[in-house]
């Protein structure tokens, strides 16, 4: 007789399995507008299952929960089993024998506190709203609202010039961002559900390439107003493009010599090609927007000059100067910010790097760009220096991928803690001090001195990539609110006491994306035009294609090549190759069409004017 025996699942436990794998895509497909109480309550019903049952918080205090969830999302509760819930929970936390019990109680409790106007209007409704509200997921994750469904089926029906224009009725930048869009619309890809999202980015990417040079739509006519727009970046040159659609005349102001703020200054040739760029800022120029360069606010014309000589004015300067280390000899020969490094590169002041060891402190995209870029002007070595774990950094996964590629080295958990310097005064290393993760906050791990020893990166230039600041010191002067560095606005992007002057982007919100950037650009624009007396409407009246009525068979995702990295380190041409259109077909057919088949069409399908 056997003593031991191997185990081999049974039927049943690879049955669960694949249950907790269909599980695992629906929530990450979960789109936004779910209803609070009913996602609490499958919650609270799936953690009742996974309890042991031994002590009596978990096998009855949570079955009793989820009885008074469920009285809440049918109609049934009153507020006093709001308080009923908010009691048992906190007694659940205190007195479950294992992490089951107390995970699932404190997850309850902090749900009825957040959300508790949700758990309010179940019982003064006497139903659930939230079903007849939920938005079509991509969209309502693309800051800029675009209509990503529709385009993308314009795309599959090869119709290119089409996608442009509907694109641009929300977002005037659809080369630049084919190219750079950070793409938060394809997290809760109801794709996922069926296999993994659609490549809405590379999509995109393929409609502005083949689309040739579409010409923007004609502008209402002149109202006679004019707009001065402070700063010619995406969020600035958004709101000049539909600002001058509305009919007003927008004239932008711009310190440097080219239109683009950090998208052309900030962001390397070979992320995105320059030629792309100007494709999206002479669509914006033809509407009839004028500029003028070389002008810097505060220093060759004053904000109450702008505020004399123009109807309405919009502040939408970009986060151009850098944050220090705050260490000793932070100022030597050899240091630089990553925002003045790539600027220079841009503006064609290349740094030889040739045969130099090159080290960057920072963790999100602006420091990748700075290696890739150090990597292309010949430095012998490269490293990352990094505080937190490669998980921790900021910046997209493939980015960091596509370093480590071309060669760059990751130094992570290490603190830089000093600077050292040559016989002539010039940086020679940065010395760091180990890191051991440590505790969560906020949903991020810090970290913490882990006691072993100092020691130095040699680095002959050092870049730091650590955030980036606003230039604020003229506009506070003039009264605009400033706070913590950066603009304080009012929800519209206007002012208490002042009501012909605006701002928005970077100077109001923080570093952000360009896809952040443009989303407030419709909002300024759309203000300043309520605030010069007008209603204007920015629509489309391209047609969307019908969508076709199929099952759909799981398909790969088709995901945008990219030139070989021994190739591409050595020059600043573009990395990514576009998709062919057999490519272009099978991933444009990828997409569910949920603007119209359960998603958006409670609420009468989709947005045709903002």
């Amino acid at each position: 007789m056997s003593r031991l025996e191997l185990f081999t699942p049974g039927k049943d436990q690879l049955m669960i399995e694949s249950l907790y794998k269909t599980l695992e895509q629906r929530i990450v497909a979960s789109p936004p507008g779910l209803c609070p109480v009913d996602m609490t309550r499958a919650f609270i019903e799936m953690c009742h299952a996974q309890t042991c049952g031994k002590c009596t918080p978990c096998r009855v205090g949570l079955l009793q929960l989820k009885h008074m969830l469920t009285d809440v999302l049918n109609g049934e509760a009153d507020y006093d089993t709001l308080d009923l819930i908010e009691e048992t929970a906190a007694s659940i936390m205190q007195t479950a024998d294992c992490a089951i019990g107390f995970e699932a109680a404190r997850m309850v409790w902090r749900v009825s506190h957040t959300c508790r106007d949700d758990f309010e209007g179940h019982i003064r409704n006497k139903r659930c709203t939230c079903m007849t509200s939920q938005p079509v997921p991509c969209v309502a994750l693309c800051p800029a609202h675009v209509d990503i469904p529709g385009y993308i089926a314009l795309v599959h029906a090869g119709r290119y010039a089409d996608a442009i224009q509907l694109i641009r009725k929300d977002n005037p930048f659809p080369a630049t961002c084919g190219f750079i869009c950070e793409h938060p619309c394809e997290a809760r890809c109801r794709r996922n559900m069926v296999d993994t999202s659609v490549n809405i980015r590379g999509l995109k990417r393929a409609a502005s390439d083949l689309a040739g040079t579409v010409p923007p739509p004609p502008c209402a006519p002149s109202t006679g107003k004019k707009v001065a727009i402070v700063g010619a970046g995406p969020s600035g040159l958004a709101s000049a493009y539909y600002l001058q659609l509305m009919g007003h005349q927008v004239t932008v102001l711009e310190m440097l010599p080219k239109l683009g703020g950090m998208l052309r200054y900030g962001i390397p040739n070979y992320r995105l090609p320059k030629d792309q760029l100007e494709r999206d800022t002479d669509a914006i120029l033809a509407t009839g927007v004028k500029v003028i360069h070389n002008v810097k606010i505060g220093m060759d014309v004053k904000l109450d000059d702008l505020r004399r000589d123009y109807d309405a004015v919009l502040i939408t300067i970009g986060a151009s100067t850098d944050k220090k280390l705050g260490l000793p000899n932070e100022d030597a020969p050899g240091i630089m910010s990553a925002v003045g490094f790539l600027r220079n590169v841009s503006l064609g002041n290349n740094i030889d790097l040739t045969g130099q060891d090159v080290a960057v402190v920072g963790g999100g995209n602006v420091s990748m760009d700075a290696v890739r870029t150090a990597v292309r002007l010949g430095a012998k070595k490269v490293s990352i220096v990094y505080r937190r774990r490669t998980v921790d950094m900021t910046a997209l996964p493939a980015e960091i991928e596509a370093a480590i590629a071309e060669g760059v080295e990751l130094k992570t958990l290490v603190a830089p803690a000093g600077i050292e310097l040559d016989e002539s005064g010039h940086v020679s290393g940065l010395r760091v001090t180990p890191q051991m993760i440590s505790k969560i906050k906020d949903g991020r791990a810090s970290v913490t001195a882990s006691g072993a020893e100092e020691y130095v990166i040699p680095c002959q230039t050092l870049i730091v990539a650590i955030g980036q600041n606003i230039e604020t010191s003229h506009y506070q002067e003039s009264g605009i609110p400033v706070e913590r560095g950066k603009i304080v606005t009012l929800p519209n992007g206007g002012f208490n006491g002042i009501p012909d002057v605006f701002a928005g982007g970077d100077c109001a919100s923080g570093p952000a994306t360009v896809i952040k950037a443009i989303a407030a650009a419709k909002v300024t624009a759309a203000n300043i035009d309520e605030y010069l007396g007008y209603h204007h409407d920015i629509t489309c009246d391209v047609e969307i294609p019908e969508p076709e009525i199929s099952d759909p068979t799981p398909c790969g995702r088709v995901e945008l090549t990219e030139r070989e990295a021994c190739e591409r380190k050595n020059d600043f041409d573009a990395v990514e190759n576009c998709m062919s259109e057999k490519e272009i077909a099978q991933e444009s057919g990828r997409c569910l069409r949920c603007d119209h088949f359960g998603f958006g069409i409670f609420k009468g399908g989709r947005e045709r004017l903002w």
